[in-house]
């Protein structure tokens, strides 16, 4: 296998995972409403919150401040040293980027991280999490 394909299968991984990142935010609060609904023991899972609370607010942090996100800037190096240009890639890679990385102005971006962030926030107060010396019944909330 030749160091460029290497290269090139990392920075696919890595978008991969950045997807993934991205499902668990947006769904994970879908997820955490509807466990609501269907009376869900573990959308009350205070580590499960505690860690969706934390993704969500290193995003805005990160919208905030102006830093790229760290997925995005490992996958461009890794796709340069693949001697690919910035997505140019894989089947998989251009559809995962397609769904990913949208046009529009930061402060777009920074405005929908905010209120998803606030929304989450609130999710807090609508769908509380147990506390961490609490133990989960199965099937009860």
């Amino acid at each position: 296998m030749e160091p460029d394909y290497l290269f090139f299968l990392a920075a696919d991984a890595i978008l991969f995972g950045h997807v993934l990142f991205v499902v668990f935010v947006v769904f994970g609060l879908a997820l955490i409403f509807i466990g609501k609904i269907y009376n869900w023991a573990w959308v009350r899972n205070p580590w499960f919150r505690i860690t969706h609370l934390a993704a969500i607010g290193v995003i805005v942090i990160q919208s905030w401040v102006g830093v790229i996100c760290p997925f995005t800037t490992w996958e461009m190096a890794l796709r340069e040293r693949a001697g690919e240009g910035a997505y140019s890639g894989s089947f998989i890679s251009h559809w995962l980027e397609t769904l990913l990385y949208y046009q529009a102005p930061a402060w777009v971006f920074t405005v929908c991280y905010t209120v998803f962030a606030a929304i989450v926030a609130a999710s807090w107060f609508w769908v509380r999490p147990r506390r961490f010396t609490e133990r989960s019944t199965h099937g009860a909330a």
